[in-house]
């Protein structure tokens, strides 16, 4: 029976670990996953899918001060995985259904803000991801790198670039 205890208490410890990362960064986490999936039902799941990969891989993570990263780098992925799963279905639709809601229908953008998030989208993954973790998760470009598993000078390299692209859409569109 006491080799039980133990047990019970890293189960406990690792519950709590996990009810305090979703508390203190499920709406971020969010937030970054509707930038780049545009649905917020997808980006919830996404979000959610990443805690449930985190609880399984807890104990592979040796340096507990990384888990934020570690965690939106699965949310990262996960967003990624499915923008490559759309991909592929809009390369092969379905018949279009009579009495479909419009494609606008699930997005509550401002005009403004729907240019902001097309011209993010027009630009490469890393440039657009760098954008993102940046300016919408208002992460320094050390959490950027641990994020995305590049240095900081690809960081600012890739923020700079982006950041230029970025600029000459939307002048071009205002």
């Amino acid at each position: 029976m006491p080799a039980q205890q133990p047990v019970e208490v890293v189960t406990r410890d690792r519950d709590r670990l996990l009810s305090e990362l979703y508390q203190e960064h499920y709406r971020s986490l969010v937030r970054l996953a509707v930038v780049l999936l545009d649905r917020r039902e997808l980006a919830e799941e996404v979000v959610q899918e990443a805690f449930i990969k985190l609880h399984g891989k807890l104990d592979r993570v040796k340096d507990q001060s990384r888990i934020d990263a570690y965690l939106r780098s699965i949310v990262m992925n996960l967003a990624r995985s499915r923008m490559r799963r759309r991909m592929v279905a809009r390369k092969h639709p379905p018949e279009p259904m009579l009495d479909a809601p419009g494609a606008d229908a699930d997005i509550d953008l401002r005009d403004d803000q729907r240019e902001v998030v097309d011209a993010l989208r027009s630009l490469p993954a890393r440039q657009r991801d760098c954008l993102v973790l940046r300016y919408y998760q208002e992460l320094s470009e050390a959490e950027i790198a641990e994020t995305l598993g590049i240095s900081k000078g690809s960081v600012k390299t890739h923020t700079s670039r982006g950041m230029a692209a970025l600029t000459k859409v939307l002048e071009v569109s205002v």
